[in-house]
């Protein structure tokens, strides 16, 4: 448990969006995706998850880590639409409305609330994702469906503070799903092979030195001086303890900075992608494509289309 308390103690939580949502009509996305981790609670109506239709009861929450693909259904799953995770961002507005109503929050038909967040070990490793945890329901925690609850009305409302309620209120979240993780012992094989390296600092060092240098030479030479091993040893060594190799960790990084600065600046998407590490923007363009299955200029007109 000690280690676990280190663990969130270098947690950096960063709020990203609250959202009161009700369905208007039934539809399975397929191969959903995003970077941020999900926190989705159930007012009213149905939502299941995977290909199976595993259903999330109302009052339970549905945590989808970021960078997972996963099959998510909203309404009635006997005969949704199915659309990709494309059509579903470039046309969102037909699926889903927003309620900017605090009153409401709870009380709509066919309705969920969901909290979206970073959380990242030594503000550089996505936790949730570098732990491979699946989508998984939580059942049955009304402190945690409280906290959601609040975060929606905080984000609703124009009061003093409000950012620092919802910083608070977020971390509350990440820890109280860790809890519900530990407590219910779940996934307790990733858990122990995958929070190795969170202990072992030239791992961390080549964490920071990527995140400091999305936008320069980070190849294996690069990072073997930085860890301070051989350029034949550094992939094998950063696989053996994270589980993948060093590039596709690196070209991960690269496209959830690109998302970032598509959501959040007005840069061209030639300048996003050299800002990030691509010289060259088709190349960009289609591997953006490939790992969110979105163009990068859809996702940013996704952000500014509608504020749901």
């Amino acid at each position: 448990m000690e280690d676990y308390n280190k663990i969130i103690e270098s947690l950096g939580v960063k709020f990203i969006k609250a959202r009161n949502i009700r369905i208007l009509q039934p539809i399975t996305i397929k191969n959903f995706y995003d970077v941020e981790n999900t926190l989705l609670i159930l007012y009213n109506g149905e939502v299941s998850i995977g290909e199976e239709r595993i259903k999330v009861d109302v009052g339970d929450m549905l945590f989808i880590p970021g960078g997972k693909h996963v099959t998510v259904t909203y309404g009635d799953p006997n005969n949704p639409k199915v659309v990709s995770n494309e059509e579903f961002m470039t046309h969102r507005e037909s699926y889903w409305e927003g309620n900017h109503d605090p009153r409401l929050i709870g009380h709509l038909p066919n309705s969920f609330g969901f909290v979206s967040f970073e959380a990242k070990v030594f503000d550089s490793v996505n936790f949730f994702n570098s732990l491979d945890v699946p989508p998984f329901i939580i059942k049955r925690e009304e402190g945690l469906a409280n906290t959601i609850d609040q975060i929606l009305a905080e984000d609703m409302n124009d009061l003093a503070g409000k950012g620092r309620i919802i910083k608070i209120k977020t971390e509350e979240i990440v820890i109280e799903v860790v809890r519900y993780i530990l407590k219910n012992h779940l996934f307790v094989e990733q858990l122990v092979t995958n929070s190795t390296y969170f202990k072992d600092p030239r791992l961390i060092d080549i964490f920071a030195y990527i995140k400091d240098n999305l936008g320069g030479d980070l190849s294996n030479k690069v990072l073997a001086n930085v860890a301070n091993v051989s350029e034949d040893y550094v992939g094998q060594y950063f696989k053996m303890l994270t589980g993948i190799n060093p590039q596709d960790y690196i070209e991960y990084q690269r496209m959830e900075a690109a998302v970032g600065l598509l959501r959040t600046s007005k840069k061209s998407i030639r300048a996003i992608g050299a800002e990030v590490g691509y010289k060259d923007t088709a190349y960009f363009c289609r591997r953006f494509k490939m790992m969110f299955g979105i163009p990068a200029g859809k996702m940013r007109r996704r952000e500014s289309l509608m504020n749901v």
